[in-house]
């Protein structure tokens, strides 16, 4: 998620204030490099621990491949490529023309619904799209609601008509358009709602209408965040195992996991994961050559209340179904057919078995999150106190893991745990006649480990955010009262910042609730999550059965996803200072 800026450090008479890297730290008016704090330590070596799974990825490109890469590389390999491309291309063009079309709408717009599509048009972010694909397979295939009414008006039998098919490529394109516009919508809102209202005027003075606005200053003021939404999308896309596979549609992430469960070759699982991360660093790469050095700013400091463009007639009616279509199918209209599945013939194991799944999720969900809130506000801190070049690469190398598919992980994290586990027992064996089984890959360990990888960015940048606020006088009167940096942290700054660290706690519950390809791999024997089991009725075509879990997963998505929705529409510059006004 991305952070706020944080608010520019004021001079104090204990020297410069300023957390940037790069500046002296607080209160050092020398200049001279201080020693590497345990704050700063613990960076680094966060850092190191997470980059594990990149390099024991890469590292097995060195290794022969045996037969089965061979038989994978004359097979399907090619249909690997194309199938991953068209999933990027379609995604790459849909989620821009959803999210900023209807921020732009929501935003600049006064039609009817709109201050309810604000926050509703983020809800799909809490369905997974292997969750959606469940649901519209259930509502459009042959024996399912909509084709059986279609062939009692028209009289006509399966196969004497056509209707489009939803477990394909596209399918899988418009399910995963539909989940994950939600990321170029938040972030093009804000982007809108930040903008001046000074530069909209100018562009009427000058003769632009609403759309020329539109398309040559606005949008070109939002592009970076457009941008930055889209690829986030597209990592999600090249990260989805569940809709690709239950669509069969086959591509790296079914391949890497068929490699590693049916082959059970690792070696093949690692090359083909190396592909597919050479597909993620190529998102990047054009994220940041799409923005460029192109630097948009604003000339004023000034923000007054956000022109609204009232429509009517046609042109709201045509508003509203912009906003509403996206919203209907990508939230309310799977979300209705959960609920009917799960009410008419859902889980015939609901007591005791859904119950124990249920805490299985939670206790993943919890621990991932406490760990993660915790080693991000400590890495988050130490690069406040003292700043530099090491510290902020550090964060960000220990960052890269929510750019990298699970199933990516999922293999990094395996292939060096086993060695560890087979390593240890072995050494216990020979040396203390006992066996330690295995310590890490036989438990939850390595799974909460390939989690913080995974997902340690979202609590990252929302602790950053939430401690870039508040200003570094605080710092000084904590240290000139006698209280130690951590002290400070825990007495002055943690109850300050307490609404970014349960954002970032609840954001990072519902991932880990959610995340199916690195569970699916790694969880331990007889211990299965709802995310595994859905996908197990799913797998097995017993759609009704995987309602319960899809329907609980995604309810527990809700609250944070409108959480994230009112911090947005109160996060425009001098959106405060208006409601102390009130």
């Amino acid at each position: 998620m991305p952070s706020d800026p944080p608010l520019p450090a004021p001079l104090s008479p204990a020297g410069p204030l300023d957390p940037r890297p790069g500046r002296r730290p607080y209160g050092d008016r020398s200049g001279r490099r201080r020693p590497w704090s345990p704050l700063t330590w613990l960076s680094v070596a966060v850092a190191g621990l997470f980059l594990i799974p990149v390099v024991s990825v890469l590292f097995s490109l060195t290794q022969s491949g045996g037969g089965t890469w061979s038989h994978l590389a004359n097979t399907v390999l090619p249909r690997y490529l194309f199938n991953t491309a068209v999933l990027i291309g379609g995604v790459g063009i849909g989620v821009p023309v959803l999210g900023a079309g209807t921020a732009w709408l929501v935003t600049m717009c006064r039609f009817p619904g709109r201050r309810v599509f604000e926050w509703a048009l983020i809800l799909p972010l809490a369905v997974p799209a292997y969750v959606m694909a469940y649901a519209y397979t259930d509502f459009l295939q042959p024996a399912g609601p909509v084709q059986s009414l279609l062939r009692e008006f028209t009289g006509l039998t399966y196969r004497e008509y056509w209707f489009p098919e939803i477990r394909s490529l596209g399918g899988a394109v418009a399910m995963l358009t539909l989940v994950l516009y939600p990321y170029a919508y938040m972030l093009s809102r804000t982007a809108f709602l930040d903008q001046s209202v000074c530069a909209l005027d100018v562009s009427r003075t000058l003769g632009c209408g609403p759309w020329a606005t539109f398309f040559r200053v606005a949008l070109p003021l939002a592009r970076p965040a457009i941008i930055a939404g889209t690829a986030l999308a597209l990592m999600e896309t090249l990260a989805d195992f569940g809709t690709v596979s239950f669509f069969g549609v086959p591509n790296f992430t079914t391949g890497i996991v068929r490699a590693w469960i049916s082959f059970g070759d690792r070696t093949t699982a690692g090359q083909l994961s190396s592909i597919l991360l050479i597909f993620v660093f190529l998102v990047m790469l054009l994220e940041m050559q799409s923005r460029g050095r192109a630097r948009f700013h604003h000339a004023t400091d000034r923000y007054q209340q956000l022109p609204g463009n009232r429509l009517k007639g046609l042109s709201a009616l045509g508003a509203f179904l912009a906003c509403f279509l996206p919203l209907f199918l990508g939230f309310l209209l799977p979300a209705g057919i959960l609920m009917t599945m799960a009410l008419t013939a859902g889980d015939q194991q609901f007591g005791e078995r859904y119950l124990e799944l249920v805490g299985n999720s939670v206790i993943l969900a919890v621990v991932t999150a406490v760990l993660a809130v915790g080693l991000a506000t400590l890495m988050a801190y130490g690069r406040r106190l003292q700043g530099g070049a090491v510290v902020q690469t550090a964060n960000r190398l220990a960052a890269l893991g929510y750019a990298i598919p699970g199933t990516i992980i999922a293999v990094g994290v395996l292939v060096p745990f086993a060695a560890f586990d087979n390593a240890l027992d072995a050494w216990l064996r020979a040396t203390l006649g006992i066996s330690s089984g295995l310590l890490l890959t036989g438990s939850i360990a390595a799974l909460v480990f390939a989690y913080l990888v995974r997902f340690l960015a979202v609590s990252l940048n929302t602790v950053e955010s939430g401690l870039g606020k508040i200003r570094p006088s605080m710092d000084d009167a904590a240290r000139a009262l006698g209280v130690r940096p951590l002290g400070a942290l825990a007495r002055v700054h943690a109850p300050m910042m307490w609404p970014s660290l349960l954002t970032a706690g609840l954001v990072v519950f519902v991932d880990v609730m959610k995340e199916l390809p690195a569970t699916l791999v790694m969880r331990p024997f007889n211990f299965d999550t709802l995310a595994v089991q859905a996908h197990n009725f799913a797998a097995d075509e017993r759609l009704t059965e995987a309602a319960t879990p899809a329907l609980t997963i995604v309810a527990v998505g809700i609250p944070p996803v409108i959480l994230l929705s009112r911090a947005i529409a109160r996060g425009r510059p001098g959106a405060r200072a208006r409601r102390l006004r009130r």
